[in-house]
C-alpha cells in the first residue's frame, strides 16, 4: 500500500468532523472523561468528571442544534432560491411575449392586409385592363391617322393629275 498523502488525511478529517467545528474531538473528549469517570477513586473527582461529561455533551448537543438549524435554512434557502429563479424565468419570458402582439391582434392584422392585398390585385387587373384598352384605342388612332394621311396623300396625287390634265387640255386646246 502506498503512503497516505496529508490532502487524503485532510479530506477524511473534514468527512468526519463535518463543517469543522470540533465535534470528532468533542466526542474523542467525552469517551475519555467517561473513562476516566469510571475509573475515578474519589467521589469529589467523580462529580469533577461528571460535570465536564455534562458540559462537553451540552457543547456537543448545541453544535448538533446548530448543525440542523443550519441544514434546515440551507433547504430553506434553496426553496427559495429556485423560487426566485423561476420568478426570474418567467419574467424574461413574459417581456418577449410582451414585444410580440397578441394573437386576436395578429389575426386582425393578417386579415386586413389580405383584404387589402385583394383589393390592390382589384386595382391592378382595372389599371391593366385600362392600359390594353388605351393600347388598342392609340392603335386605332395611329390607324386612322395613317388612312387619312394616304387619304390626303391621294387626295394630292389626284388633285395634282386633275391640274395636269388641265393644264395640258388647255394647251391642247390654244393652237
Amino acid at each position: 500500500m502506498g503512503a497516505v498523502t496529508d490532502d487524503e488525511v485532510i479530506r477524511k478529517r473534514l468527512l468526519i468532523d463535518g463543517d469543522g467545528a470540533g465535534d470528532d474531538r468533542r466526542i474523542n473528549l467525552l469517551v475519555k472523561s467517561f473513562i476516566k469517570w469510571c475509573n475515578s477513586g474519589s467521589q469529589e473527582e467523580g462529580y469533577s468528571q461528571y460535570q465536564r461529561m455534562l458540559s462537553t455533551l451540552s457543547q456537543c448537543e448545541f453544535s448538533m442544534g446548530k448543525t440542523l438549524l443550519v441544514y434546515d435554512m440551507n433547504l430553506r434557502e434553496m426553496e427559495n432560491y429556485e423560487k426566485i429563479y423561476k420568478e426570474i424565468e418567467y419574467d424574461a419570458l413574459a417581456k418577449v411575449i410582451q414585444h410580440h402582439p397578441d394573437r386576436h391582434e395578429t389575426l386582425k392584422e393578417l386579415e386586413s392586409l389580405g383584404k387589402e392585398l385583394e383589393h390592390l390585385s382589384h386595382i391592378k387587373e382595372s389599371v391593366e385592363d385600362k392600359l390594353e384598352l388605351r393600347r388598342k384605342q392609340f392603335h386605332v388612332l395611329l390607324s386612322t391617322i395613317h388612312e387619312l394621311q394616304q387619304t390626303l396623300e391621294n387626295d394630292e396625287k389626284l388633285s395634282e393629275v386633275e391640274e395636269a390634265q388641265e393644264t395640258s387640255m388647255e394647251t391642247d386646246s390654244k393652237p
